[in-house]
Order: C-alpha cells, then structure tokens, then sequence
C-alpha cells in the first residue's frame, strides 16, 4: 500500500463479451482463449488472474448491433468472417458467475439508455448486482451509435445525437429516484416476532413525469451497497461531455497523445466546477494496450508476432463501424496522410510523432490498418517493464489521468504478462497497490480510496433523490 492513495493508479481490464475486442483476429493465436468467449470457465478464470493481479475492474464494452458499414451498407460479412467485435453476448449475464469467485473486484457494465427502454427495469438489474456483488458493480452509461442497433430495435433511423443525451440525462434523473428515492436504510425489519418483514412506513413510490419517461415506481429490491452504481462515462462530443460533468464518476477518455488528452482533461475539470461539482470528482482513465516481456527486444517480437495474426479486414470492419467511413472505397496504395476519411488524419498525425521510423514513410491503407489492428485507436505501450512503466507515468504527469483502461491483444495471456512484468515495477515505484485499499469494499470505495463510503459522493446530481 502506498502512503498516499491519490498515487495509486486506476487499473482497469478492458474487454467485450465476444471472441474479438480491440485486436481482430486475435482469436487464432493459441494462446488465446477470448475466442472461446461463451465458454464460462474462460471469464470465471479471468477474474480470478486479474483480482490476484489487483486490478480495480473488469471493464465490459458492449454494443447492440453489428459492424456493417465496412464493403457497403448493412454488408454483415466482413464482421462475421473476421469475429470483429461479433457474436457478442450480454455481459450482464457474466457478472454473478465472477463476482462468486472474486471478493474486491469490480465490474463495469456498458448499457444503453437509448435501448434498455425503461429506467426501472435497467435500474432493477443494477440493484439486483449491487446485491449479488456486495457493491462491486458499474454502469458505463452509452447512448449507442450505430446504424445497425437502430435498425435491430425497430428504429427506421437513429434518434438525433443531442437529444439521445437529453433523453439520457432524464433516464438518469428517474433511475436515481428509483434507486435513492424509494427504501430507507433500515426499511428491510426481517423480525419473526412481528412477522414484519419489510416497514411499509420506509417504502415510498417515486412518480414522475417527463418528457421521454413516464414512471410510478417502487425499487423491486431494497437498498444494496451503493444504490447507485459506480457511474462510467466515455463521451468525447460537447453534448457527451457536458452529461459526463454533469453525471460520470469515473470517464474513459479518448487520445493517443498525453498533451491532446491533457487538454479534455483540464476543460472536464472546469465544467465539472461550472455544475458545481468538485473538480477530483471524476476520476479520469485512459485506454491503453500494453505489450511487456523482459526486455524491449522480447516484447518487440511479441508485438511483431501478434500482428502477424491480426485480420486487417476485421480491423477495416471496426474503423467502419466507429466512423461510418468505408474503407474498402479507398484504393490501397492511397496515401491515407491527404485523404479526408474521418479519424484518419489527427490519428497520422499522432502516429507520425509517436511510431518508430515513420517519418518519409506512405500512409496507405494498410499501413493505417495495420496501425489499429493492435488495441485499436488507443496508444501502445512496448517494450521493458521499466519502458512501459516510463510511458505510463509520462500520460500520468502530463494528462493528468488517474489510471488506465488496459486492452488486450490475447486474453488473460496480456494481462498475466503485466501481473508478471509490469506491476512488480510499478509498486516499487509506489504508483499502485499492494492489495485492494478497502478488501471486499464496494467499487466506488476502490476507486475513490477517498474514505467516504459506498455512496454517491457530495455534489453528485444523484444526492438530491435521496429520501433521508
């Protein structure tokens, strides 16, 4: 344990309920075993490497249609063909079945509230993991973006970006009178005697009346642990933002250089003052993929030999999906560094400046791809454990984060390397834990390490549903 918790980094596993995350194709490699994703010994097992680790959380994108923009609109193929983020199940499913094997680590749960319709039934499932977790449970709050989703729920097209946030933002106020506002602390009495088990006089019916929803409701589950989960956030757009300040306690944040995500993270602090939160209210988490071994030849060649088995016709599939920009439009000795397709050229730009002798270099098609096909659009970190740990503290110093959503390029072999190389390095420069700060504690007293409880922390829009 460091002397000061506010040294000790956010350590976040960061994977999908699907054979492919981050690195399509990934699921050759044999070592892998997230390609055997609906094989629930591969996640229980998982769990029990990262707790042993002591990573925070296990941090569970999601998305709810399919990668089709990629080779022509609604084109299914190049997804299925490379398991490009598809089949993906639902990682609600996954989280009992870990948090019974575990004891201090959390789970981040992504779920929409453009399509998990109703409030009071998404906030049903997160009261009943709460419980079932002793409080170690997350949402990572989406408003969806594509096409496919859409479509898939009965949408002719997607709703308007802005308003997806607005109709979040009422989502959020009723969940929280439902999970706030609904049972006091000592409303469950269990006594014999009295035959009563819970007191009706500290039960009470939430009702509301909005714009998007409509509710009369009585949490169906007592007070858990944290009532409301531990809210995640990930939105980059000005509308995203603003709902991040206004309700995120933990954001993910995009950029492949510190000194660009510095600058999201300083403009987050002053709206989170400007909504009249404190401005270490949320804590601030950047992706990452980390590639270590011994020494930066070995974990060079390990980089090299995962790339070998990468599937740049899943990684085309991804890029798609992410910026609705087809690739397959473009020709393959184009080069990329002039061409207008949405992300590529800041994202040139950033490579340019970070990739070993790429200067003078063409950025064709593949080149780009295969830049992406490892961890995404997120920075790598290759090399030593004491190169990788120098990268981390540098996005530390400079960016100002407070830890990072760690990718993988074969799961649970990349993060059994970090347990192994990486972390030993890092707690002996007293950057992270020796072992959970509060053991069994609930996540948001992991992630805080502030000494404040389970609870929604002072300022937090969610305080005010509280029926005291």
């Amino acid at each position: 344990m460091t002397d000061s918790p506010k040294k000790s980094w956010i350590l976040n596993a960061f994977a999908m309920f699907s054979p492919g995350h981050l690195s399509p194709g990934l699921w050759k490699h044999p070592q892998d075993r997230a390609g055997d994703f609906t094989d629930l010994s591969y996640w229980i097992e998982l769990a029990k490497i990262l707790e042993k680790g002591k990573f925070h959380g296990l941090f569970l994108a999601d998305h709810l249609g399919i990668y089709d923009v990629y080779k022509g609109p609604g084109n299914k193929d190049p997804a299925l063909l490379s398991g490009a983020q598809f089949p993906i199940g639902d990682p609600f499913l996954l989280i009992s079945a870990m948090a019974a094997v575990t004891e201090s680590l959390s789970f981040g749960i992504t779920a929409s509230t453009t399509y998990e319709t109703s409030p009071y039934a998404l906030a049903r499932k997160f009261s009943t993991l709460d419980h079932l977790t002793k409080g170690r449970v997350g949402w990572n709050i989406v408003t969806s973006f594509l096409d496919s989703a859409a479509r898939a729920y009965g949408f002719e097209e997607q709703i308007p970006h802005d308003e997806r946030y607005a109709r979040a933002d009422e989502y959020l106020d009723l969940a929280y009178k439902i999970w706030e506002g609904t049972w006091q602390d000592g409303a469950v009495v269990k006594d014999p005697v009295s035959a009563v088990y819970s007191d009706p006089n500290q039960v009470r019916r939430v009702e509301h009346k909005g714009e998007y929803f409509q509710s009369s409701a009585i949490n169906q589950l007592p007070a858990s642990k944290q009532r409301t989960p531990l809210l995640f956030q990930a939105g980059a757009s000005s509308a995203g933002k603003r709902f991040a300040a206004k309700h995120s306690e933990v954001m993910f944040l995009p950029g492949l250089e510190p000194e660009k995500t510095k600058i999201v993270v300083d403009d987050m602090r002053k709206q989170l003052q400007e909504v009249g939160r404190a401005p270490d209210s949320i804590k601030f988490i950047a992706g990452i993929l980390v590639i270590v071994d011994e020494t930066d030849e070995k974990a060079q060649a390990k980089y090299e030999e995962y790339l070998a088995q990468a599937d740049l016709e899943g990684v085309a599939t991804l890029f798609g999906g992410w910026t609705n920009n087809d690739l397959s439009k473009f020709e393959d000795d184009q080069d990329f560094a002039f061409t207008a397709v949405g992300g590529i050229q800041s994202m040139i730009s950033s490579w340019s400046k970070t990739v070993p002798n790429s200067n003078g270099l063409k950025w064709t098609k593949r080149r780009v791809l295969q830049e992406l096909a490892l961890g995404g659009a997120h920075p790598r970190a290759i090399g030593s454990p004491t190169t990788v740990a120098d990268i981390l503290q540098r996005w530390v110093d400079v960016a100002g984060v407070d830890g990072f959503n760690f990718s993988y390029t074969i799961s649970p072999g990349t993060f059994e390397d970090m347990i192994k190389y990486l972390f030993p390095e890092l707690r002996r420069r007293g950057v992270i834990w020796d072992d959970y700060k509060f053991k069994g504690g609930s996540a948001r007293e992991n992630y805080f390490q502030d000494g404040l409880g389970s609870r929604l922390r002072e300022g937090h829009p969610g305080t005010q549903h509280i029926w005291h």
